[in-house]
């Protein structure tokens, strides 16, 4: 987690309470780094201002910028009095998330920073638009915090896939378990679990074949990923009560352990992708977000390369 020195935190605009702003605080304090707080704002009443001159309308924006940018140095004036490093950057934009990822990539952040809203009925998290933009296309690893506090004594939770058929994800696992037993190192968390979803016998094959033994199947199924999961602790001398491989689906699996657990944060990974599959992280890592309720962390694999920002995506988004 010490690699994390270049933290840029999303300011969100409709409330004075900034969690994500806490959270790379409370990084910035253990790591060392530097934060900048930054927030993208748009106003399309500005361009309709027909009776204005365009020198006029861009004074105006300037002003709201200036505006903005004095209420944020008040959200961190604690934090700057504290002696924390933090950059405040206010730009007019009508799309949040393609300022957001241009700032990543033009500044070399290593790590974004954005809140959730948590939903008071439903208690699980809400991704707004922005938030799924720069979960899919956001180069450096993305980290969304919920709107509450982090639980006493939370863990920290490492979706892994064991499947072995599937050989490109070990680099991925490798780098997931070691950045955050880094994290565990350096912020203060005591636990890292690591959890595996092997399938259920499909049930057609059942059917379809009658000499076909489910109880075979599935105790060959978790005996591959079993072993998988050993290989993949001892390399970094993880006790086996903190692994779990579990029978399901993962969007079932891992939110329903990360509750157990009392985590304070899921960490998924993600592949770098091409052509229609570039709008999805995948699947299975789309139902499981939809299913969490605390903290998530994303982190790409090294072949995620440059995000490309869709010059005619439908949503002119805002959070």
């Amino acid at each position: 987690m010490a690699k994390y020195q270049n933290i840029l935190v999303v300011i969100d605009p409709n409330q004075d309470d900034q969690p994500a702003l806490r959270r790379a605080v409370y990084l910035v304090k253990r790591n060392g780094g530097c934060i900048k707080a930054f927030l993208p704002i748009y106003d399309f009443s500005y361009e309709l201002t027909t009776l204005l001159s365009p020198d006029e309308r861009t004074a105006m924006r300037e002003g709201v910028i200036k505006q903005r940018e004095a209420w944020i140095k008040q959200q961190c004036h604690f934090y700057l009095a504290d002696g924390v490093p933090i950059e405040i950057k206010v730009v007019w934009h009508r799309r949040p998330y393609e300022a957001i990822i241009q700032e990543v990539t033009s500044s070399n952040h290593d790590l974004l920073v954005k809140m959730t809203h948590q939903h008071d009925r439903l208690e699980s998290v809400i991704f707004t638009p922005t938030d799924w933009h720069l979960l899919r296309k956001c180069p450096c690893p993305v980290w969304m915090v919920k709107d509450q506090p982090w639980p006493e004594g939370g863990k920290a939770l490492v979706a892994v896939n064991l499947s072995s058929e599937e050989p490109y994800h070990d680099p991925l696992n490798m780098r997931l378990v070691k950045e955050t037993l880094e994290l565990a190192q350096n912020a203060d968390q005591t636990e890292v679990h690591l959890v595996g979803a092997y399938p259920v016998t499909p049930f057609n094959i059942a059917i379809e074949l009658p000499d076909f033994d489910p109880s075979v199947y599935n105790d060959a199924i978790r005996g591959q990923h079993l072993i998988a999961m050993k290989a993949l602790r001892q390399k970094f001398h993880i006790s086996e009560e903190f692994t779990h491989v579990e029978k399901g689906l993962p969007e079932e699996v891992i939110p329903h352990l990360a509750e157990e657990l009392k985590a304070g944060v899921v960490v998924l990974g993600t592949l770098g992708r091409t052509g229609l599959s570039a709008a999805f992280i995948g699947n299975t890592a789309e139902h499981v977000i939809d299913h969490l309720k605390c903290d998530l962390l994303v982190l790409k694999s090294d072949d995620f390369g440059k995000p490309v920002v869709d010059e005619d995506d439908e949503h002119d988004d805002e959070d």
